[in-house]
Parts: structure tokens; C-alpha cells; sequence
């Protein structure tokens, strides 16, 4: 990561702390999601990301399997990889847990996130939970990496009392931000740098 990148990063946390300057602190709930990385067929590093269906808090984003700790999972690695397997028919077997990535929190909506990077054996064809799932898309990091994926634009959220700048990186037509946009970020050069056999 440059150091214009992380200004901008620094910057973007001083705005989100100024906005929530003052209130009260809130519960967070425990959520897990697994950041699954494959080699394409050209030798090249993927992310596997989904894009969520139109309903729900989250609906039409971008973003990673995963979802709340569930009563039978063990551990939240263990709801990481149920929630893969349920929503994009990742098989258990052929996903290899490299590493805990950094803790994220969501102000807006209150999940502390747990990202898990897998290494993964994709299936041949992608089976998605068609009523969340509304498309399964391999990334490739290398074009995540590129100057020409970042973007900023200004939003607005019922919970703050400004608007904001929302960094993200564009992938097709859509945008990568929030939550999976924090998680990305500090990943990439990690993967470039072959930090992990993969």
C-alpha cells in the first residue's frame, strides 16, 4: 500500500470517528466471513466475492461468504466455512484455512466481523444460495491492485449525521466498499507479495 493510500485510509477513519463522536458505544455481533483465493487457470491469484441479492441490510453489495455465528458452529472459523458451503457450495474438504485476518467493525449496522483468507479448490461450477446470492465472481487481485480499480464518491447513512467519502474499488460494474473494502485493502499486497503458498 502507498502512502497516498494510506492518508486516504487515515482520513476516512478521522471522518468516521468525528461522525460517531459522542454517542453512545453499541453491542457488537459476532459475524465470521471467509475470504476465499484461488490460482486461475493462467497462474494468476483470485478472491471469490458474491454479489448479495437485492433484499436485506446488505442487499445488492458486494462482499464475502459468510453471516452470524449460528449455535452449532464450534468456532467462528467454523461459521466461516458453513456459510461458504451454504451459499456457494464451497466443499468443507477442499478449503484450507491460511490465516486470521484483522478484526473488522461495522458502526452502521453492528457486526464485528471475523475474516478467515482460505485457500480454496473451486468446484467446477458455482451452486449459490439463489435467494441471497444474486452472482459469484472471481477477482482477480492483480486488477484489484491497479490504480484504475480505485474510487471515492460521497454517500449518506440513515445512522450518521453527515455524509461521508467511500473509498472502493471497482469490479465490472459494481463497487467493492464498506466493510470488504477494509478487509481487501491491507490484504492485497500480502498476496502479491506471496506471503502465502497459495
Amino acid at each position: 500500500m502507498g502512502k497516498r493510500d494510506r492518508d486516504t485510509n487515515r482520513e476516512h477513519e478521522a471522518d468516521r470517528e468525528k461522525s460517531y463522536a459522542g454517542k453512545a458505544p453499541r453491542e457488537f455481533q459476532d459475524a465470521a466471513v471467509l475470504v476465499p483465493v484461488f490460482r486461475g487457470a493462467e497462474g494468476g491469484l483470485r478472491l471469490v466475492i458474491v454479489r448479495r441479492t437485492d433484499h436485506g441490510v446488505h442487499g445488492g453489495q458486494l462482499a464475502f461468504p459468510g453471516g452470524k455465528r449460528d449455535a452449532r458452529d464450534r468456532s467462528l472459523r467454523d461459521t466461516a466455512i458453513r456459510e461458504a458451503q451454504e451459499e456457494i457450495g464451497v466443499d468443507r474438504g477442499h478449503v484450507e484455512i491460511l490465516a486470521d485476518l484483522p478484526v473488522v467493525e461495522t458502526l452502521t449496522t453492528g457486526f464485528r466481523i471475523h475474516p478467515f483468507l482460505a485457500k480454496i479448490r473451486p468446484p467446477a461450477r458455482w451452486t449459490h444460495q439463489e435467494r441471497e446470492i444474486a452472482e459469484v465472481l472471481e477477482v482477480r487481485v492483480a486488477e484489484l491492485a491497479s490504480p484504475a480499480a480505485r474510487g471515492e464518491s460521497i454517500g449518506e447513512f440513515p445512522n450518521e449525521p453527515k455524509s461521508r467519502r467511500i473509498a472502493y474499488y471497482r469490479v465490472g460494474p459494481h463497487r467493492l466498499w464498506g466493510a470488504s473494502y477494509r478487509i481487501v485493502t491491507p490484504l492485497i499486497p500480502r498476496l502479491l507479495s506471496e506471503e502465502w503458498e497459495i
